[in-house]
């Protein structure tokens, strides 16, 4: 079946009242008929729930969904995107690896690993820029993982998928993708080479600003080394998160196709402002890495970011005259958000690191939402005029 009819389709868990869409399961345990089939649950010798922090049936219906889109062999739900990627590196790593990863991701990415993972003896370098031969000379012999974002965050830097898996499958890596700016709607790293596809799924996933979540995708052999830590550790999705995320993705499709018409609009407007000195948006021309973005993308996705002529203030002069977008660090709503990630998402990045992938102290990130786009695009043209 197509994206669209997996989305709506998957049902996991019907109950003797035959209803039509999939309850909540808001339990915290379960119960078992007699004292062998617990005994049996418990020991794995049998198929069954036990406890929420294990496993629920609103959250398998979730994970089911999020594997079959993604198109990999299982998924794990997490409480929220960074629990997604913390569970991944504290799962895979040890003492005297080492991770390659990209200088263009979410700066609690970067300090997840410069304050708690570099105690732990894990290093880690930071590579800036997508040129492939840079990517090439930074593998060393304890490199465990490679990890990237693309479409990065706000920078929007596109990296070749096909050609980096490749590296690291000559190198014997494991490379994770964090595919939440794409979803899996518009982008499959693991059809491209990826071994792991990951998400907040906060974001596009939700889609509403409603609630937190975190979701993992990979093989069965991968997920399995993850679930003890999620079952010890406990960054567990609530059924509620859960119920809502997999009703959510019933609509990703719609969503996702009204967010990108609306963002590659605005973005080609934008283009010819005189307040602007850059756009960047995956499918504009003059994007450096149109050609990969069209190669491994379904559409450009909703998110542009734009550079106005001038510093901060002409920044803070621009957010303080906008009158319908939202100011919010969120993305992936309904609503269009502006942000300005120097001061907000990568404020606890030094201005060498931020610099380095391009957020200057006049970026500004547009989360482009599901309005009228003739009243986005006013907003923003009326505030640029301010």
């Amino acid at each position: 079946m197509n994206f669209e009819t997996l989305a709506i389709r998957t049902q996991t868990d019907r109950t003797q009242h035959k209803e039509h869409s999939t309850p909540i399961f808001p339990t915290s345990s379960f119960v078992f008929d007699d004292a062998e089939e617990m005994r049996a649950v418990f020991a794995e010798e049998i198929t069954g729930n036990v406890y929420s922090r294990y496993s629920n049936p609103s959250v398998r219906e979730f994970e089911v969904k999020m594997a079959l889109l993604e198109h990999s062999e299982e998924a794990l739900a997490t409480a929220s995107g960074m629990s997604a990627i913390f569970t991944t590196f504290a799962s895979l790593l040890k003492a005297g690896d080492h991770v390659l990863m990209s200088q263009a991701v979410f700066g609690s990415t970067i300090k997840l690993m410069e304050n708690f993972f570099n105690k732990w003896e894990i290093s880690h370098t930071n590579i800036v820029g997508t040129d492939l031969n840079i990517w090439k000379d930074g593998f060393k012999s304890n490199t465990k993982l490679v990890y990237i974002e693309t479409p990065s965050n706000p920078g929007l830097d596109i990296l070749d998928l096909k050609e980096l898996a490749k590296l690291c499958k000559e190198n014997n890596v494991i490379l994770i993708v964090d595919n939440c700016f794409a979803t899996p709607y518009l982008q499959n790293p693991i059809l491209l080479g990826a071994d792991i596809s990951i998400h907040s799924a906060t974001k596009y996933i939700d889609g509403q600003g409603r609630v937190l979540g975190g979701v993992v995708c990979a093989s069965k052999e991968l997920i399995g080394t993850m679930i003890p830590f999620i079952r010890n550790a406990g960054p567990t999705l609530s059924p509620f998160n859960a119920w809502i995320l997999s009703k959510s993705l019933e609509t990703l499709a719609v969503r996702m196709d009204r967010h990108c018409s609306n963002a590659s609009s605005l973005a080609h407007t934008l283009s010819t402002n005189a307040k602007i000195k850059k756009v960047i948006y995956p499918f504009l021309e003059s994007h450096p890495a149109y050609a990969v973005a069209k190669k491994q993308m379904k559409q450009g996705g909703g998110i542009v970011s734009f550079e106005l002529n001038g510093g901060v203030e002409e920044g803070k002069k621009f957010l303080n005259a906008i009158e319908m977008c939202s100011m919010s660090p969120n993305l992936g709503d309904t609503r269009s958000i502006v942000t300005h990630p120097a001061s907000t998402t990568h404020s606890r990045l030094t201005s060498e690191q931020r610099l380095s992938v391009g957020i200057t102290d006049s970026l500004i990130r547009v989360s482009v939402g599901l309005e009228h786009v003739d009243d986005i695009t006013n907003d923003i043209l009326q505030a640029l005029e301010k």
